[in-house]
């Protein structure tokens, strides 16, 4: 099994999401998060005062998937994210060495289902 964790912009979550609903993926978690890479930033003004903001708003999706379904998921993120600038994101792969489904005590790709 792997964990896919993509960082997104959150204007192109919708699109994402359902990219992936398209090719059978319901199971996902999503988190509002904040960073910067290559992006950096930028300077806005308020009531006058200009300052730095340097974490930007991320969307960060949360996959596991079956081995075999991994480079089917990686593309199609990849491909409904992409925008062609910077920041358009990152994407992580990671092995997971089980998973279980609390409820019926399901253990590996089955817990998935």
């Amino acid at each position: 099994m792997k964990k896919i964790e993509a960082i997104i912009q959150p204007f192109k979550f919708q699109d994402v999401k359902e990219a992936l609903q398209e090719i059978g993926v319901e199971g996902m978690t999503v988190s509002e998060v904040r960073g910067h890479g290559r992006q950096k930033g930028h300077k806005e003004m308020f009531k006058g005062v200009e300052y730095e903001v340097d974490l930007l708003p991320k969307i960060k999706l949360e996959i596991v998937i079956a081995d075999d379904r991994a480079e089917q998921v990686i593309d199609k993120i990849m491909r409904t994210a992409r925008t062609g600038a910077i920041g358009d994101g990152k994407i992580f792969v990671l092995d997971i060495a089980d998973a279980i489904r609390i409820r019926k005590y399901d253990r590996g790709e089955a817990a998935l289902e």
